[in-house]
């Protein structure tokens, strides 16, 4: 197993596990039973992977072609529902986690593409994809409108992320190194956007010169 395709399979379970405890701690939040905490982990953990995975032609999708996947996610929402209270003497642990999340799932998205032959621009569009893809099911799962579709940063950090695997992989740098920076651009991104207010421009619903 070569160094690169190691690498994607050890940040896919490292992003299964922190999306799905993303997943279930909005779940918590939303105070729903034991079994709606992990199935929305579930979903929150695969989305992203297996969206990525059936338009790049890997199938069956990694997310569920063993086990580890399926029993991270379980451990994940077991741990949330069980500990809740601990978790929620973070300030936004579902943002926190579902940023740490999209770094992880970004980039390995992007190189498990590259991998695969698809061209650099394509590759961090599916990167992105990979790391929106959780969040989105697990907002719309809950009611609400997917963080991606706001003002807030997102999309947008999660290609930044995907976009620093594909220049160092022109550059011929090593995975782990562009991983590890993608992540940290990624979920740094992502934190600005929640703490200091960071925004893309909104469009104005307004004609100029009203009020």
């Amino acid at each position: 197993m070569g160094s690169a395709v190691l690498l994607v399979k050890i940040l896919d379970l490292i992003g299964t596990f922190v999306f799905a405890i993303s997943g279930a701690a909005l779940g918590v939040e939303r105070d729903m039973d034991l079994f709606g905490v992990l199935v929305l982990a579930f979903v929150t953990a695969v989305a992203g992977g297996l969206a990525r995975d059936e338009l790049i032609g890997a199938i069956p999708p990694e997310s569920i072609a063993s086990w580890h996947n399926l029993a991270l996610a379980v451990a994940a929402g077991l741990l949330v529902f069980r500990f809740s209270r601990l978790f929620y003497r973070l300030q936004h642990p579902v943002q926190f986690f579902d940023a740490a999340g999209l770094g992880v799932f970004a980039v390995a998205g992007t190189q498990k593409a590259l991998d695969y032959g698809i061209n650099w621009p394509m590759a961090a569009v599916l990167g992105m994809i990979s790391g929106i893809g959780g969040g989105m099911v697990r907002d719309i799962l809950t009611a609400q409108v997917p963080t991606v579709l706001r003002a807030d940063i997102y999309a947008v950090a999660a290609l930044a992320g995907a976009l620093v695997v594909v220049v160092g992989s022109s550059a011929g740098l090593q995975p782990i190194f562009c991983a590890l920076v993608g992540i940290a651009l990624c979920v740094f991104l992502r934190l600005m956007a929640l703490y200091r207010g960071w925004k893309l421009p909104v469009a104005s619903s307004h004609p100029p010169g009203s009020s």
